[in-house]
């Protein structure tokens, strides 16, 4: 059973499969698309909501030097993704890559988390876009009536229609073309861009020096207040790092680590790009250095303009505005960040078809979902379902019931990705790489070492989730994956024909 658990499939096999008439994805996208997109989903929540939460509660000003340490940790990833998506250049991202070098068993796994992690994430954001739209809504004097607005948790009916219509929206786009979601995405990218841009111009010319004194804060300096280190640094060394100082930089980077999310999602979209081995790389690192670099620049603006004990947890930037007297700036902000979740909640969707296709074009999941639109050449029907699974989701469960994106699914999936770079470099030494990871293999133990260690620092509660959706991944894959996997048929059907008897009845 073991050696079933842990076939791997060839990476010629995967890149051949690409080649089917029924199952293959149109090659439309370029290296500038795969940026795009990228950026497109990198920025988004996190710029707008985490640099005030951080500042006040771990970091203070050198809160920039969190975003940079949660930087280099994505950055140690990325380049393993980088190797892997020009190496096998299909759809799945670490799913397909723990199947070409791990195993079905642990591929199944990292696919099952990542269809629940895109998910999930595409709900929340979807939710957070409807608040910001209603509430520039109400500013203009529009009132949506309370059954039809973003759900509060209260008692009675409550459907968040908004939510629900953005996200079946966004899954007409990508059933309509890669190519047509692309073009959306540049222009909602750019604008989005264009208002992080202003922030930073136009605040820069607002910062007081007085207010990075202390840029590291000790915990001395600054009122008491709740520790976000995980139970289980506490339960595992004894120890919990203070809230503020160097450590404070430490705990603050695996919080501002959910802002880094989704530059994962560019390896996605490998099977849909015209040159993957030249232009996977240039997307996946080029989008993180660029949002790396908004990020950095966006919070030392922020903490110049305004005291950090005194930011807004809910919308620093905007409030940071209305602060110095510019309470203009303030709704401008709040219009880029309701364009720049749509753009997050779209890519996000297509990352979770994109492996929702993989695995059901290996079989894992059921096959009728592997088939791509005759015209359109995108897998519209994991597409639908998904879309209109997720709009329930969205406009029905109230924003305090769904979970925030988690983290910790890409985390393990960094882990499982920096792993099979090593194996896979013993294994097929043999394999045309466009790009090779450098310093292999001190740079994948790096990442692994940097990723389970921002994992120590998440919620308990997060590792239980976790952990409740892996065993019904187990039970799901042991109950129809395993017998159904495409590997494992072909291999049956290989051991077959050898075992069957000559014509003739000789047995030799």
């Amino acid at each position: 059973m073991s050696s079933t658990l842990f076939r791997t499939k060839k990476v010629e096999q995967s890149i051949l499969d690409t080649e089917e008439p029924e199952h293959a994805l149109k090659k439309s996208l370029s290296a500038l698309d795969l940026t795009v997109f990228g950026v497109g989903v990198i920025i988004g929540t996190g710029i707008f909501v985490l640099t005030g939460t951080v500042a006040r509660n771990n970091a203070g000003p050198a809160v920039a030097l969190a975003f940079v340490v949660a930087g280099v940790v994505c950055a140690l990833a990325a380049l393993c993704y980088a190797e892997f998506a020009s190496t096998v250049p299909v759809a799945g991202s670490a799913y397909t890559f723990s199947y070409a070098s791990l195993g079905e068993l642990p591929a199944w796994i990292i696919g099952w988390d990542l269809v629940l992690e895109f998910a999930l994430g595409t709900a929340v954001v979807a939710v957070g876009w409807s608040g910001y739209i209603a509430s520039l809504m109400d500013n203009a004097g529009w009132h949506l009536p309370a059954a039809l607005g973003v759900r509060d948790g209260a008692d009675g009916f409550g459907f968040d229609i908004l939510a629900a219509a953005l996200v079946l929206v966004l899954t007409g786009i990508l059933v309509l073309g890669t190519k047509l979601s692309a073009r959306v995405t540049s222009l909602v990218v750019a604008i989005k861009v264009t208002v992080v841009l202003v922030v930073i111009i136009a605040g820069a010319f607002f910062i007081k020096s007085d207010n990075y004194d202390p840029f590291i804060p000790k915990a001395q300096d600054v009122p008491a207040g709740d520790s976000l280190q995980s139970p289980l640094i506490q339960l595992m060394f004894g120890w919990a790092p203070s809230n503020f100082g160097v450590m404070g930089i430490f705990t603050a980077a695996s919080v501002v680590f959910f802002a880094f999310i989704g530059f994962d999602v560019v390896a996605t979209a490998a099977e849909e790009t015209r040159n993957p081995q030249r232009d996977m790389p240039r997307g996946i690192l080029g989008s993180l250095l660029i949002c790396t670099t908004l990020y950095v620049a966006v919070s030392i603006v922020v903490t110049g303009m305004q005291k950090y004990t005194d930011l807004s947890i809910t919308a620093p930037l905007a409030d940071a505005f209305k602060a110095t007297g510019h309470p203009w700036f303030a709704g401008f902000i709040s219009f880029g960040a309701a364009v720049g979740l749509t753009t997050v909640c779209m890519i996000l969707l297509l990352g979770q078809t994109r492996v929702f296709f993989a695995m059901s074009r290996d079989g894992l999941l059921p096959r009728f979902f592997s088939h791509v639109h005759p015209k359109f050449k995108t897998p519209h029907r994991p597409t639908i379902l998904l879309g209109v699974l997720i709009a329930i989701v969205a406009g029905f469960t109230p924003l305090s019931e769904l979970a925030e994106l988690v983290n910790i699914g890409t985390l393990f999936a960094f882990v499982v990705v920096a792993i099979g770079v090593i194996i896979l470099r013993k294994s097929r030494p043999d394999l045309h790489r466009s790009f090779r990871t450098p310093w292999v293999p001190f740079i994948p133990i790096l990442s692994v070492a940097a990723s389970l260690w921002l994992m120590l620092n998440l919620p308990t509660e997060t590792w239980l989730r976790f952990a409740a959706w892996m065993a019904l991944g187990f039970l799901v894959y042991f109950l129809y994956g395993r017998s159904h996997s495409r590997l494992g048929r072909e291999a049956e059907t290989t051991v077959g024909e050898v075992l069957k008897p000559p014509p003739n009845g000789d047995p030799q």
